[in-house]
């Protein structure tokens, strides 16, 4: 396997996607979403994936732009999302899959986001949420930093995909709710909603296992399902919507 950190792992980060119908499924489903909270955004401006990695978004949505910290081949765009490359208000939506927990300095995101969505615009991040399935996989059996107890939203990095908290997202947009608010008075939380409570683990997520062949695939969602109509949250992922004021 490539170092985590390498662009060179494109890739085998796209033929692990390729090869999973319950991983494809996955994202078809975080697509699905991005796809409903566009359709509520402004309807001029940029429409942009953050973190796009070795997704398959375009398939689903064309116009939209990929991007990555990483220069993937393929990419549209090399993007920093603590600096980002767009003028003020030009951006209508910006969507992003499990790359929430690995920016360092989240707060120099949120302002970039301030900067660059236009008035009425939206996120859509979806990302790890440490409910009562989550939170043991992602303390013992997840490769990625998990700290809850953290007091500060930023982390030391080891590299844009190595480096992380995994409870990031619950930190600012649940127990630091008040704060997230206090500070970024032009953003507003508008859903937070767990989601996907086993299928993505079942499927091993980008490594090279899985627990659900090709005709597994829909029994997976079936179970998220039934584990959400039981709690909501069981759910192991979340979907985040921001919207600018």
């Amino acid at each position: 396997m490539q170092a985590l950190d390498s662009p060179d792992r494109i890739t085998e980060l796209r033929g692990t996607i390729a090869a999973k119908p319950a991983l494809k499924r996955f994202y078809r489903d975080v697509y699905a979403r991005y796809a409903g909270c566009i359709a509520k955004c402004p309807a001029k401006g940029l429409a942009v994936e953050l973190g796009s990695g070795g997704g398959f978004v375009q398939e689903a949505i064309p116009e939209l732009i990929t991007s990555d910290v990483l220069p993937y081949e393929g990419v549209d765009r090399v993007v920093d999302a603590t600096r980002m490359p767009f003028t003020n208000g030009s951006v209508r939506f910006l969507g992003m899959l499990n790359v929430f927990h690995h920016i360092p300095d989240v707060e120099a995101f949120l302002r970039e986001s301030v900067r660059c969505l236009a008035p009425g615009g939206r996120m859509l991040i979806i990302d790890q949420h440490p409910g009562w399935i989550g939170k043991p996989i992602l303390h013992y059996l997840h490769h990625e930093p998990f700290r809850p107890e953290a007091d500060t939203w930023r982390f030391e990095s080891t590299g844009p995909l190595s480096g992380a908290n995994g409870a990031l997202a619950w930190i600012v947009f649940v127990r630091d709710l008040a704060r997230f608010h206090r500070e970024f008075p032009d953003l507003r939380l508008s859903k937070y909603q767990p989601f996907a409570p086993v299928s993505y683990w079942l499927a091993g997520g980008l490594k090279a296992w899985s627990l659900l062949p090709g005709p597994l695939a829909g029994v997976a969602t079936g179970l998220d399902r039934a584990l959400l109509g039981i709690s909501k949250d069981s759910g192991c992922f979340v979907e985040i919507e921001v919207v600018r004021r």
